[in-house]
């Protein structure tokens, strides 16, 4: 356990969807997709547990996202905020509607919101073919962090946003060939090009070259497919990217999919 700011990933992509960012007594989870077991694992087997955050942030209501935020609700009673319309669907979801009542806490977009001493987070919306779907900017203590993952392109706001940010997590879901000449049928295909699908490593990198500022140290690219990407195909196409806008220095990795990362120290 230490009091530095980490962050890690404990699931990131379509088999599941789980992070943490804290310093190890107080912090948040952001989305519900690994079980409560594997979740105390993951914190033990980094010397912490369920008392090491305080919080859980959701950025939509897709499965993947989702899938235990119930027996979190029942088994932790951690307050959840998200979205009013996001809560709105939560409410009605199968995984989720019996439990998530006595945790509902409100995240209105545009604004930031306490949700634990001395850590704001600011909701915007992205586009994503759910109800909503948002991103989140989160002040821990002064340090700025962004997270957007699930979204087909990367709005003004949103790079408004990571400008501010010494560390920002973005989508890098698919390669464009890998997609168009893969085994998934035209629907699925076009669902995902769309503006309301998911964000290719072309379009990550016109983000990065545009998010990329003096105070950006750190970039995670999340929510890799399995069929429609690689890890080197990912990390290329945004380190190409950055290094055009003279930011080679900035340290860029490939969240794993579906097992933990590393404790990444971010101050």
């Amino acid at each position: 356990m230490t009091d530095s700011l980490i962050f890690i990933s404990f699931h990131s992509g379509s088999c599941g969807n789980c992070y943490y960012l804290g310093d190890g007594r107080k912090g948040i989870i952001i989305d519900a997709g690994v079980s409560l077991r594997r979740l105390k694992k993951f914190l033990g087997d980094r010397g912490m547990t369920y008392d090491s955050f305080g919080t859980v942030l959701i950025t939509h209501c897709h499965l993947d996202h989702i899938r235990h935020l119930g027996s979190f609700c029942k088994k932790l009673l951690k307050p959840v905020y998200t979205t009013p319309k996001i809560h709105g669907a939560l409410a009605d979801h199968t995984f989720t509607r019996d439990h998530i009542g006595s945790c509902r806490k409100m995240a209105e977009l545009g604004v930031w919101t306490e949700v634990l001493p001395g850590v704001k987070v600011r909701p915007f919306e992205v586009e994503h073919d759910a109800n909503q779907t948002v991103g989140y900017a989160v002040d821990f203590e002064g340090y700025r962090f962004v997270i957007m993952t699930d979204l087909g392109r990367v709005s003004d706001e949103a790079i408004e946003l990571s400008r501010t940010a010494s560390t920002v997590v973005i989508e890098s879901n698919y390669d464009v060939d890998q997609l168009m000449t893969g085994p998934y049928t035209p629907e699925l295909k076009k669902r995902i090009l769309e503006d309301s699908g998911h964000l290719s490593n072309d379009d990550c990198a016109l983000a990065l070259k545009r998010i990329a500022h003096d105070g950006l140290k750190n970039v995670f690219l999340c929510h890799r497919s399995h069929n429609n990407n690689t890890e080197k195909l990912a990390y290329n196409c945004s380190k190409t990217a950055l290094r055009e806008v003279g930011r080679d220095d900035v340290v860029l990795r490939v969240l794993p999919r579906d097992y933990p990362s590393q404790e990444f120290i971010l101050c």
